[in-house]
């Protein structure tokens, strides 16, 4: 399976085996994750066999079983841009899950979030955490808006490159599905801009990176 590939065959998963991630799966996790922390000044953390995280009322109501592993999207509060960053190096972490045959949820509130057991230090949140394992299903993909409450471009006007960004950018995950973002063409580059709203800026950062591995291409903050 290659990122286009992944891409497309992600969908979020709620419930989960008891099988443990192990492994070169685990080991290749955890590489990736030391990567994106130390380009983005994150402090994105594994966290497996833990149950406890999943074990609350919200996540019942949010319909979650199994869950005994995740990611937790750490960050100090005065990083320029966290919840972006957040969402793009989150989005990669996902990618390179689904390529190693798990499965994965982007989760911002129907965990416990004084049951996580990621470690923080001063000036430190937790913006969100992913889900992870072993699905009992593979999900299912989600509607999309009309393309051109999305993008700028008109469909017969987009170089190869930017179709296949958007495409990308359409199967990403964001919260509620509520595809708050535009994305417009600035020569060999294209330019996102977040709409109003709760997490548009996590969003954004899933949706960027989304268009940038499927098209080779930057996806620049408007």
């Amino acid at each position: 399976m290659d990122i286009k590939e992944a891409i497309k065959n992600r969908h979020s998963v709620r419930q989960y085996s008891s099988d443990r991630i192990t492994g070169e799966v685990k080991l290749s996790l955890e590489k990736l994750i030391q990567e994106c922390n130390e380009v983005s000044g994150l402090n994105i953390q594994l966290i497996t066999e833990d149950p406890e995280c999943f074990d609350t009322l919200l996540s019942h109501y949010g319909k979650f079983s199994g869950v005994n592993n995740y990611i937790a999207l750490v960050g100090d509060k005065k990083l320029k841009n966290l919840d972006d960053l957040a969402g793009y190096y989150g989005e990669k972490i996902v990618l390179e899950a689904q390529m190693l045959g798990l499965n994965t949820c982007w989760v911002a509130g129907t965990y416990g979030r004084g049951k996580c057991k990621a470690k923080l230090v001063a000036g430190e949140k937790i913006v969100c955490v992913i889900a992870l394992g072993y699905g009992l299903n593979s999900g299912t993909s989600h509607k999309s808006k009309n393309l051109s409450k999305l993008c700028g471009v008109p469909e017969n006007d987009m170089p190869a490159w930017f179709k296949e960004g958007i495409d990308a950018a359409l199967l990403a995950p964001t919260a509620l599905n509520q595809q708050k973002f535009f994305i417009t063409i600035d020569g060999e580059e294209a330019k996102i801009k977040a709409g109003f709203g709760s997490l548009t800026k996590l969003d954004m950062g899933i949706v960027r990176y989304n268009f940038e591995a499927a098209s080779g291409h930057k996806c620049r903050i408007a």
